[in-house]
């Protein structure tokens, strides 16, 4: 239930730069947008008419690149738009829709990344039982469990927000709608609220972060028992993932550990969440996997 609904629109104030220059700023977002977009979208049709689509090895980073294709969708376009605009608003029904979508597909990334690795660590380290257990179905289930999760995740969100007695200014210091910018437009004391936040968004981000980490020492340690092909190989699919782990923990943990991002470090830090880790992810997988960039090659070889 709603406590306070006087406000019916929020004015986006916390640009993460100056009024000069609008113009430059909106054509290098709107780029990089592009390619995000492009880039995912390009996984996401190389692993669906692939032969190989069903194979656990894709069937994971397919659903990271549609995740990270919709996360970039809830943030960029109003940023490039606004980029322009001399009044940055935002209705009160838009700003709760941005929260929850910000966290539904921002957390299905999180979980994904999680099913990815246990995907190669099953595979590495228990090749006998991922080969008789691992398939489709399972995958799908998996796939299904981490969306439900998302949806609860992000439920919790807007029953956050809507608790909130918003009774100050409407003016967010961010440029998109999160939960701990709208906190400090409240007329209450905001400790719980601030201690739930960062329960359930940033231990969720550093207890995942620990978990990949762990995984992945366990995949190091095994490779020590195969052939120095099959370690290259190993080797070369892991970088890659724990460099997308990295990128996608480090600002997660930064934003929902540290205090609300009211300094200018912190805006470009959620810039960077919102839309360089959403570019760098299918790069990142095309340039490091040689089967995936094989893929993408034969596939559109043939379309020409």
């Amino acid at each position: 239930m709603v406590m306070n609904n006087s406000v019916t629109e929020f004015i986006l104030f916390g640009y993460p730069w100056d009024e000069g220059k609008q113009k430059v700023k909106f054509e290098v977002f709107l780029v990089l947008y592009i390619v995000t977009l492009l880039g995912n979208f390009l996984i996401v049709v190389t692993i669906k008419t692939s032969r190989t689509a069903g194979s656990p090895m894709y069937l994971f980073p397919f659903y990271l690149s549609f995740a990270d294709a919709c996360f970039s969708m809830t943030t960029a376009p109003r940023l490039i738009v606004d980029a322009l605009s001399q009044k940055k608003t935002i209705s009160f029904n838009e700003c709760l829709t941005q929260v929850f979508a910000v966290h539904f597909f921002g957390f299905t990334e999180v979980f994904v990344l999680i099913l990815t690795a246990f995907d190669h660590y099953a595979a590495i380290c228990k090749p006998l039982w991922y080969a008789t257990t691992m398939s489709q179905q399972v995958c799908v289930v998996f796939v299904i469990t981490a969306w439900v999760g998302s949806r609860i995740h992000s439920s919790a969100q807007i029953f956050l927000t809507l608790r909130l007695p918003l009774c100050g200014p409407n003016v967010i210091d961010h440029y998109f709608c999160d939960l701990l910018p709208l906190l400090k437009l409240t007329c209450m004391d905001t400790f719980m609220t601030n201690l739930l936040v960062v329960s359930n968004n940033g231990a969720i981000c550093m207890v995942s972060f620990i978990i990949l980490l762990m995984s992945y020492v366990a995949i190091l340690l095994s490779l020590r028992n195969h052939s120095a092909e099959g370690r290259q190989k190993s080797l070369s699919t892991c970088t890659s993932n724990f460099i997308v782990v990295v990128i996608s923990f480090g600002p997660c943990i930064f934003i929902y550990t540290c205090p609300p991002p009211t300094f200018p470090i912190g805006k470009m830090v959620a810039v960077f969440y919102t839309i360089g880790t959403p570019l760098l992810k299918p790069l990142i997988y095309t340039l490091r996997n040689v089967e995936m960039k094989n893929a993408v090659k034969k596939l559109w070889c043939s379309k020409v």
